[in-house]
């Protein structure tokens, strides 16, 4: 009988990724039933999951009475938070731990949780401004003191985000303006494309994985590097101005400019991963990922 793998977001990038990838691989769609939870069981992306044989439900993350439908009989968990959806670090961290509670209750045997590292702990309080970080952070210690088993997947820096920050100036020449010196380390993931590949790695090596962390990353790219490999993929000029934490601030929403400012000094020291070096969480892949030239040649947004 096959086990059941429950995937939440399963229309949105990292948990689509994770649909495509296992419906792909003929021994996990052999071993697991897919099931995949989103808001709108009508909409397109989830009726064309419908048709490959996905099982599509509805679950409102705020009612622990929804998830347990949504989590019964679930072997194997996939979620993924959005902070990004209430801008609010306490129904993002409530929700996650309502599905905690909910996986613990039915029994789920392995929940892999979309998670960050806590920027405030990290940081030693200088930086106390990045909830999108550390929400994700209270939920993965939640899950760990809740004993249920579980591997938390860190996803990178998304290149597509690349795609709006990069903006073309006066010259013509796709321009990038950052409080951060050159030297700054950003781990680059095309989320939609890998997601899928490191967490089916992390199905199968669950009984190593259990507890550890899987830093979803294809390398490190300072600054330079990936206006270098940008203009190499596409042929167009680039350039990078290191700008004041002011002047930053002052290109975004006012909601979001000091969260993203102090995202970014995260990421210059002590680094977004915190120095840590990917070597472990490639070894446990099976496929190739794709590096930012790569992606960065076949963006339709960096070809307009």
């Amino acid at each position: 009988m096959s086990k059941l793998i429950t995937v939440f977001g399963a229309t949105g990038n990292q948990g689509g990724s994770v649909i495509t990838q296992l419906l792909s691989d003929s021994q996990i769609s052999k071993e697991f039933k897919i099931r995949g939870i989103t808001r709108d069981t009508s909409k397109p992306a989830a009726q064309e999951l419908a048709k490959k044989g996905v099982e599509i439900v509805a679950a409102d993350m705020n009612s622990k009475e929804s998830i347990q439908a949504a989590l019964k009989d679930s072997h194997t968990v996939f979620l993924v938070t959005n902070y990004w959806e209430s801008a609010n670090a306490e129904i993002e961290i409530t929700q996650g731990q309502n599905v905690a509670d909910v996986a613990k209750e039915v029994g789920v045997q392995h929940l892999i949780f979309s998670s960050l590292l806590n920027v405030t702990k990290t940081t030693n309080g200088r930086l106390t401004n990045v909830p999108h970080f550390d929400g994700k952070a209270d939920v993965e210690q939640y899950i760990r003191d809740s004993g249920i088993p579980a591997t938390f997947y860190l996803p990178g820096y998304f290149m597509s985000n690349l795609e709006m920050a990069l903006q073309p100036g006066q010259d013509g020449a796709l321009t990038w303006a950052l409080p951060v010196g050159k030297d700054a380390k950003f781990p680059l993931i095309d989320i939609k494309a890998d997601t899928g590949k490191f967490v089916k790695a992390i199905i199968r090596n669950r009984s190593s994985l259990l507890g550890a962390r899987v830093l979803g990353a294809q390398g490190y790219y300072t600054p330079n590097e990936i206006l270098d490999q940008l203009s190499k993929a596409t042929g167009k000029k680039t350039q990078y101005f290191q700008i004041d934490e002011k002047t930053y601030k002052s290109y975004l929403p006012e909601f979001m400019a000091q969260e993203m400012l102090e995202n970014h000094l995260f990421i210059e020291n002590p680094g977004y991963y915190g120095g840590e070096t990917l070597d472990k969480s490639h070894n446990i892949l099976e496929e190739k990922l794709v590096s930012w030239k790569e992606y960065a040649g076949s963006s339709a947004a960096f070809k307009a």
